[in-house]
């Protein structure tokens, strides 16, 4: 199965708010990239933010700038 897509995030979401956002997520990944719905698996990862420039800014956003489609800190 693929594409399977991580989100990592603070804690304090409600279930209902993650499964919205999965859903939202598989939906744009269906019109824009034309999977199946059946083919997508959506993780969410809570990171504290204590814990974020280790777990999260360094390893997945400094050390892998070249695979961000959207940085930090920029606008859409």
């Amino acid at each position: 199965m693929m594409p399977h897509v991580i989100i990592k995030l603070w804690p304090g979401k409600s279930e209902i708010e993650k499964q919205r956002l999965a859903d939202a997520i598989t939906e744009t990944l269906v019109q824009t990239l034309h999977y199946g719905a059946d083919a997508i698996s959506v993780a969410m990862e809570e990171v504290e933010s204590s814990d974020w420039a280790k777990k999260v800014f360094q390893p997945d956003i400094v050390l892998k700038e070249a695979t961000l489609y959207k940085k930090p800190g920029y606008k859409m």
